[in-house]
């Protein structure tokens, strides 16, 4: 799939040692790369072809997912009920339909993290682009379940995303970037969780992930959006 290639990583795509985040700069939540185009194609035919397995909500995320939309449409300075993208296709404002409305009016895809007893946990996404994980899988858990197969993920770097969670305030985003040396050219690339990687062999494209953590003022939910890039290496 070279046609949603990027032609190069954005000059503040820099990660650092996990956690990594940082204050994010003020108006640079949702961005709209030179891929934008061939992004949303896709993002439109995952959602209408495979709902299920890049949508799901719980009870629990009902009501951040609206506020989540609410939020998205007055970032991009929406005054109606329709949206026309710069690619030229038209989006329905459906708030009995939130996910499905967010996942085509960018290209970030969106979790939503509500606080449990311990941790935050998944309550709802939009998760068209997911790196070698299935939204099924992750549904329901919290973070540190969520991270078990990330080797760096141990009990000291669990306590510091809990605290980041619960920390981050209204109108302070925080904002991240992972490094992901990759194989395939493909962003929508979901795996079961554990599935064997193979034989290590050269790696011929380099995937990058904007994370922005965001706190819903009402929910008190957790927004983590993910804005993915992908780079021949």
């Amino acid at each position: 799939m070279t046609d949603i290639l990027h032609d190069s990583m954005p000059p503040d795509a820099v990660a650092h040692p996990l956690p990594g985040t940082r204050p994010l700069a003020p108006g640079d939540w949702l961005r709209r790369d030179e891929r934008y185009d061939e992004q949303m194609a896709l993002r439109d035919r995952l959602i209408e072809e495979k709902r299920h397995d890049v949508i799901a909500l719980l009870p629990e995320g009902d009501g951040p997912a609206r506020e989540l939309l609410e939020l998205v449409c007055r970032e991009l300075g929406l005054t109606d009920d329709t949206y026309v993208r710069p690619d030229g296709v038209s989006v329905r404002i459906d708030l009995s339909d939130p996910l499905a409305t967010l996942g085509r009016l960018c290209q970030e895809d969106f979790a939503i993290m509500v606080a449990g007893e311990a941790e935050h946990w998944l309550a709802g996404g939009v998760i068209c682009f997911p790196s070698r994980w299935t939204l099924s899988q992750k549904m329901g858990r919290p973070l540190t379940a969520i991270h078990t197969p990330v080797p760096q993920y141990d009990e000291g770097i669990a306590r510091r995303v809990q605290r980041l969670f619960d920390g981050v305030r209204v109108g302070q985003p925080l904002v991240r970037w992972n490094h992901i040396p990759y194989l395939v050219d493909e962003l929508h690339n979901p795996q079961p969780e554990f599935t064997t990687v193979g034989p290590e062999v050269p790696r011929p494209f380099l995937r990058r992930e904007r994370q922005v953590l965001v706190r819903l003022p009402e929910t008190r939910a957790v927004v983590f959006s993910i804005h993915t890039y992908l780079v021949r290496a």
